[in-house]
């Protein structure tokens, strides 16, 4: 009797285990967690974070695996295209939501199909697995160091020579001065013949160290490396992109799509900073410049009827002269290239600076160095080609693109 207890137990806890584990990976069966991850970071990571739902509230709740027991998956999809719908209809849950965060409405995605949604959701139930790094220090102090180009240690080198030449002539020159009785000019002509062979390799000495110096200056006409311009608004890279980990195409939405990386728009920040109204680092006072540019009323939290809005005057910092081509579209897409391999480390700016000289010949190391994936999707629709090149380590430069008119036309 006892033996048989234990076997119902022991087959009923296991049951259970079983229901919780496939509860557990409903979203992972035939939804592509990968998909759901890009469209999260596009258009959720402005106003949700993954985790606890108090601990990670941004200007919506974190999310994590408790909304699946709270809510139905077709809640959540419903929720999710349309929020103002689905309060409008009554629903208990939805206006529960809607009084707790003080009337916000949530932004609609009625393009979201129920698999967008789906996508979304195992996203969310299987987020990614943050990695640790370890960082062993060796010293206490940290000695920054910058290395001296082979041109410069050049001209240190003819310059000391330079010097050194000169204070042999003028060594002779005092030397045999004392012994002529001629004038001071006919003394310095008479010595000058006397020294030509030094006097020649002097000049040489002096023509080359200003030809290297010419050169130098000139090759730095247009690089604007390090340019760090002040900006209307004291906006944090850091605060956005790295702490609050909103991702790059939510603001510079048309960098996967076209030639040029725009500009967000006020009507984008307001997407979140119509609830957001205080920063942790400047409080309201760089806030206010974007309510002001606008005309939206803080108090009342409306836009000012009749207000004449205007532009926040950005300055642009990446600037590329015009007989030079350059598309973002194709290097984010077909080259699977992260804003940071050109920008820097953008998510550790509080102000943003050109970080690489964007050079001809950064761009040419750049397409020499660059490995083609040809796993990448942008390259399916090149089948033959890709088949017949799979085996090669192609770079972008066996493809085409150091040729002149793929970027001078």
């Amino acid at each position: 009797m006892f033996n048989k207890l234990i076997l119902y137990f022991s087959l009923f806890y296991l049951t259970l285990g079983l229901n919780y584990s496939h509860s557990q990976v409903d979203y992972l069966v035939g939804h592509d967690i990968q998909k759901g991850e890009e469209l999260f970071k596009a258009n959720c990571t402005s106003c949700h974070k993954l985790g606890d739902e108090k601990k990670a509230r941004l200007i919506g709740p974190g999310l994590n695996v408790e909304i699946f027991e709270e809510y139905t998956e077709q809640w959540l999809i419903d929720w999710i295209r349309n929020s103002s719908a689905l309060i409008e209809s009554g629903d208990e849950q939805a206006i529960a939501i809607f009084e707790e965060y003080n009337q916000s409405v949530m932004t609609a995605f009625p393009t979201f199909s129920d698999d967008d949604v789906r996508d979304i959701l195992a996203y969310i139930e299987n987020p990614p697995v943050e990695e640790v790094a370890i960082v062993e220090v060796e010293s206490k102090e940290i000695i920054e160091t910058k290395s001296i180009s082979n041109t410069t240690l050049l001209l240190i080198a003819l310059t000391l020579v330079s010097i050194l030449g000169f204070l042999i002539f003028i060594k002779n020159f005092i030397k045999k001065a004392s012994n002529i009785d001629e004038t001071f000019f006919q003394g310095f002509k008479k010595l000058i013949l006397s020294n030509l062979a030094l006097v020649i390799i002097i000049a040489h000495i002096f023509v080359l160290a200003l030809v290297v110096v010419g050169w130098q200056s000139l090759s730095k006409i247009g690089i604007t490396q390090n340019y760090k311009p002040a900006q209307p608004i004291e906006f944090s890279h850091k605060v956005h992109a790295g702490e609050q980990g909103i991702d790059c195409n939510y603001c510079h939405s048309s960098a996967r799509k076209g030639k040029h990386s725009n500009i967000p728009s006020a009507n984008v920040c307001m997407n979140c900073h119509a609830n957001i109204v205080e920063g942790p680092k400047h409080g309201t006072k760089e806030i206010a410049k974007i309510y002001k540019a606008v005309g939206y009323d803080v108090d009342s939290r409306s836009y000012i009827e009749g207000y004449e809005q205007q532009p926040i005057k950005w300055v642009r910092i990446h600037n590329l002269p015009n007989h030079a081509y350059f598309n973002h579209s194709q290097h984010v897409v077909a080259g699977n290239i992260e804003c940071q391999e050109c920008h820097g480390a953008i998510e550790e700016m509080d102000v943003v600076y050109q970080q690489e000289k964007l050079t001809m010949g950064w761009c040419i190391n750049c397409h020499r160095d660059s490995k083609i994936d040809l796993d990448n999707p942008y390259y399916h629709e090149y089948d033959e080609w890709v088949e017949k090149h799979k085996k090669a380590d192609l770079s972008v430069e066996d493809i085409g693109g150091l040729e002149c008119g793929k970027c001078h036309y």
